[in-house]
């Protein structure tokens, strides 16, 4: 049970920083409180890549969501990640908003964002018929994408667990202390756990992990945002990632295509004290939709076929918290947006931090760096018939609105992270994703999960304890 680094936290940074260090000639251990990867704001988030005009120069936030940015699109290529570089605009609405895009257009060119320029109304009419007759001006930053996030995160986790990194799930940290040595004792539910090193990306709980080696330095103020998830006939409404100036409550409410071809309308910002429970209120989607429609007043919320919640973990500072925080504990706190599009530099920056401390292991000779993962609604009929004689399985299509077959969830059960709930299927075969939202798909997936892990269907959660679809035996099959 002794390892040479401890992450605390599996979400999208915790996951990154797992997916670097697994390069190097050590053993990694990551443990995560949930029972799968990105459950916080890994999973509930706008699902963008952001370009980095927002953060001011000369920040942490500024340097690595550029150098996040950079690296994304190369990293998504490797691990088999949906990632696409639609670009974004940020509508002005009067002469205040302009002389805002103006001054976040100077701060992209302090922070080395390429390609930006202000373009007038007309221009956005040509990139986007459904914005407002009222926008003015916009800044466009073509180096912005989408992705799928918490593809993302489980892409860096399996990677890593693949090079040898143990990752434990449902083991929350209950207790940290320090050793004679040098390193530390981890105590969780199930076991206690040494490591010589130790990284927090806890999320939301940083500064409680933080605060068990050193003094407060910081706050969590968990933040929640509310979201719609529109049926693809709304997909049309937007071309590019649509952003309102930001405000004191953040980067405002979007309007934004997906990987999978929805269209995603939020969030707003309010603060919240348990980021463990985020739900969606009455309040919170009337506020999205009555803020949306200044952008895109055509977006027809009948087609509308999930709400949900995300948290983020703001702090008391408007910077990253990542730091060395006491002798041998690097903290990734504070990580807000652009969180995500600065994961696999701060994974880099972390590494950096581990060698201040004196953590100096070779490099592997051949890691493994890359990642291949089938998803049969992308492949052209030559590659489907390869996949069908490959794997008959590849044949039975089980999701029929986001045409995800059994072959697929087959394959993410026998993954190097295997799920162990319907939405954790989900959240990697991508099924249940469109407009029944697994009213179809959803019965099937119980037993090829019963099947594959020769579980009861019973024993079978929608995602996680307590959630069980089934209760009781209410017809039994008679043979004669």
């Amino acid at each position: 049970m002794k390892y040479d680094v401890c992450i605390i936290g599996c979400g999208v940074i915790g996951a990154a920083a797992a997916f670097e260090l697994s390069k190097y000639d050590c053993s990694v251990l990551i443990l995560e409180k949930e029972n799968d990867v990105a459950m916080g704001s890994s999973r509930a988030n706008s699902a963008i890549i952001h370009a980095g005009y927002d953060p001011k120069p000369g920040t942490l936030m500024a340097r690595l969501n550029v150098e996040g940015n950079a690296m994304a699109e190369q990293l998504c290529k490797d691990l088999s990640v949906p990632f696409a570089r639609i670009g974004s605009l940020v509508l002005a609405f009067s002469e205040e908003e302009e002389a805002t895009i103006r001054m976040l257009y100077d701060r992209g060119v302090a922070n080395g964002v390429p390609g930006l320029r202000i373009i007038d109304a007309a221009e956005i009419r040509e990139m986007e018929p459904q914005v407002s007759k009222e926008a003015r001006a916009a800044l466009y930053a073509p180096s912005a994408g989408i992705i799928t996030p918490w593809e993302y995160t489980l892409a860096f986790a399996e990677t890593a667990v693949r090079n040898g990194a143990k990752l434990v799930l449902n083991a929350p940290v209950t207790g940290i202390r320090a050793l004679s040595d040098g390193g530390y004792k981890l105590a969780t539910p199930k076991v206690d756990f040494e490591a010589a090193y130790v990284i927090n990306a806890a999320g939301v709980h940083s500064g409680e992990i933080h605060e068990m080696v050193a003094a407060k330095t910081f706050t969590v103020m968990p933040n929640r945002g509310e979201y719609y998830v529109m049926d693809k006939a709304e997909c049309f409404r937007a071309n590019h990632v649509l952003f309102q100036c930001p405000n004191q409550d953040g980067k405002g409410v979007l309007v934004t295509p997906t990987m999978d071809h929805n269209l995603l309308v939020g969030p707003n910002a309010v603060g919240v004290e348990d980021g463990d429970r985020v739900n969606n209120t009455a309040e919170g989607m009337a506020f999205v939709r009555e803020k949306a429609s200044k952008s895109v007043p055509g977006i027809n919320y009948r087609n509308a076929i999930r709400n949900f919640a995300g948290i983020r973990a703001n702090t008391d500072k408007d910077e990253f918290q990542i730091s060395i925080a006491a002798d041998r504990f690097i903290d990734l706190a504070g990580i807000k947006s652009p969180g995500l599009s600065s994961a696999p530099a701060i994974a880099l920056e972390a590494v950096r931090l581990l060698n201040q401390c004196g953590f100096a292991p070779d490099k592997k000779a051949h890691p493994i760096t890359t990642r291949e993962k089938k998803r049969f609604r992308y492949m052209n009929d030559e590659e489907r018939r390869e996949a069908i004689r490959e794997n008959p399985l590849y044949g039975r299509v089980i999701c029929r609105c986001e045409t995800v077959t059994e072959g697929e969830i087959v394959d993410a059960i026998h993954s190097p992270i295997p799920p162990c709930s319907v939405d954790g299927v989900k959240r990697r075969a991508g099924s249940g994703m469109g407009r029944c939202q697994g009213g179809f798909c959803g019965p099937r997936i119980v037993d090829i999960l019963a099947r594959e892990l020769k579980l009861d269907p019973m024993e079978i959660t929608q995602d996680g304890v307590g959630s069980q679809l089934l209760l009781a035996e209410t017809k039994r099959e008679v043979t004669e």
